[in-house]
């Protein structure tokens, strides 16, 4: 049987206090700040061929601020489309990303909590403008910016988001995030089984084995943050022979 296309690679641009950061495992107190300008971090990835970038706003996911401006900016100035997550628990909280010009917003706590959230907002702007993230320590999805388990598990949830109509479902492993360990076979093969539409994951991403694996796995997409900033994972990815990324096109 032969591979399916390569995986779209997906730049991370963490926002916390307004700069450009990477924590380790979700610590907010655990950052490495590698630009102190969010849209300078956007324009680096969008100027090496991404066409699509992942925002998060830290600040609102742990309850401690909001970083909307910035958010303004890089969705107006940056050129390619942005998707944006962190604290959005409200129809009016997302609404508000997507007159910013959003491409597409990433509800994660509010998911779990209140599945009709992500119902509403597929039925008013379509399930191409919204995602749901399941950050996971195994298969039990954590809330609140990774500090709360949820006594949920992902196979619990992911039949609800699909009677919702969500297309894209983000899987984080929060144990892996931001420490270069690289991705967990198993743990991936899992969440693929428990979701057939579009799977991206997150946490763990270190090198071009991952991105392979990945391939095997038929997973559709990761988002990637330290790999590819501090260069275990050459931006843009070649896999081999037509496996460039800008030959992979962009996510509905």
């Amino acid at each position: 049987m032969s591979l399916p296309p390569a995986p779209l690679i997906i730049p991370c641009v963490d926002i916390q206090s307004g700069r450009a950061v990477r924590l380790y495992e979700g610590d907010p107190e655990r950052e490495t700040v590698y630009f102190e300008s969010p849209l300078e971090a956007a324009r680096h990835w969008a100027g090496l061929g991404a066409g699509l970038v992942h925002l998060v706003d830290l600040d609102a996911a742990t309850g401690r601020g909001e970083n909307r401006a910035v958010i303004r900016q890089v969705a107006a100035e940056l050129g390619v489309p942005v998707e944006v997550g962190g604290g959005i628990r409200s129809r009016d909280a997302a609404e508000e990303l997507l007159a910013l010009g959003v491409e597409r917003v990433v509800i994660g706590t509010a998911a779990v909590k209140n599945p009709e959230l992500v119902r509403d907002l597929i039925a008013a702007h379509g399930p191409e403008r919204v995602v749901v993230s399941l950050d996971a320590r195994g298969l039990e999805v954590a809330t609140h910016g990774w500090a709360q388990g949820s006594g949920l598990e992902v196979a619990e949830l992911t039949p609800v988001l699909a009677e919702a109509g969500l297309e894209t479902l983000i899987f984080t492993d929060v144990t892996r995030d931001g420490t270069l360990r690289g991705l967990d076979r198993d743990l991936m093969r899992q969440v693929r089984q428990l979701w057939t539409n579009t799977l991206i994951v997150g946490g763990g991403v270190a090198d071009v084995a991952d991105v392979a694996l990945l391939q095997e796995e038929r997973i559709e997409g990761a988002i990637v943050g330290r790999a590819i900033y501090e260069g275990t994972l050459p931006y843009p990815v070649r896999l081999g022979v037509g496996t460039r990324q800008e030959d992979l096109g962009q996510l509905g």
